[in-house]
């Protein structure tokens, strides 16, 4: 193992000024893939579970399904939340139980809505429940990108290090390509955030600038 004294954010940054491989790139069609933006998450202002990384994710967010939108290109949103009983929840609900917990985002709570500064379109966006890490998890996810021929994945949300991740490996694992844009992320810690994006950008997604993923639209779907 490789030892080294540099922060997580400054590791992200070498691998960003050198990229030491080749980036997936976009392909022939994407779709954007928005992971659990909703108050639990979004608001930390209000809930312990919430995190906030840069302060313009939401607007960024916005922009991204507005561009999307604008050109027939899938719109995802996905939440998670559970039965009263929380036994939807697995094991994950055996670490803690109180009012935070996980499995304590019950369905039809503050907790479970998304935020209401994003702008989601429920009548043309799909919305999708999910229980665990992965958007791909025992959801429709996979079988909706097939239908669309999708081959490229647009992700934002939270967390950055732990469903984010999660929703790239998988997606790799699926064959899309995985695009982050950096601003569009957020986790509680800065280490695990730049971590995350480390370990994003070497091994499973390109991370990129929202800027990019506005002119590859601009550029390719006039």
């Amino acid at each position: 193992m490789e030892l080294s004294n540099k922060t997580a954010r400054e590791l992200f940054a070498e691998v960003q000024k050198k990229p030491p491989r080749n980036a997936f790139g976009f392909g022939t069609k994407p779709a954007l893939i928005n992971i659990d933006l909703q108050n639990a998450f979004t608001r930390p202002e209000r809930y312990k579970t919430a995190y906030a990384t840069d302060p313009n994710q939401l607007q960024y967010v916005n922009q991204l399904a507005a561009a999307f939108r604008a050109r027939n290109l899938p719109v995802v949103w996905t939440y998670v939340a559970y039965m009263e009983s929380g036994e939807d929840c697995g094991v994950w609900q055996m670490r803690n139980n109180n009012a935070d917990s996980l499995q304590n985002i019950k369905h039809g709570s503050e907790r479970a809505q998304f935020d209401e500064r994003l702008d989601i379109d429920k009548a043309r966006d799909v919305i999708m429940h999910k229980r665990m890490a992965s958007p791909f998890f025992e959801t429709n996810l996979w079988s909706l990108l097939n239908f669309h021929r999708v081959d490229t994945l647009v992700l934002t949300g939270g967390s950055t290090s732990g469903c984010v991740r999660t929703a790239a490996v998988d997606g790799l694992s699926r064959g899309y390509r995985c695009l982050v844009p950096e601003e569009c992320v957020a986790d509680r810690h800065e280490s695990p955030h730049f971590a995350g994006l480390y370990d994003l950008a070497v091994k499973y997604a390109d991370v990129i600038k929202t800027a990019d993923v506005k002119k590859y639209l601009e550029t390719q779907y006039r």
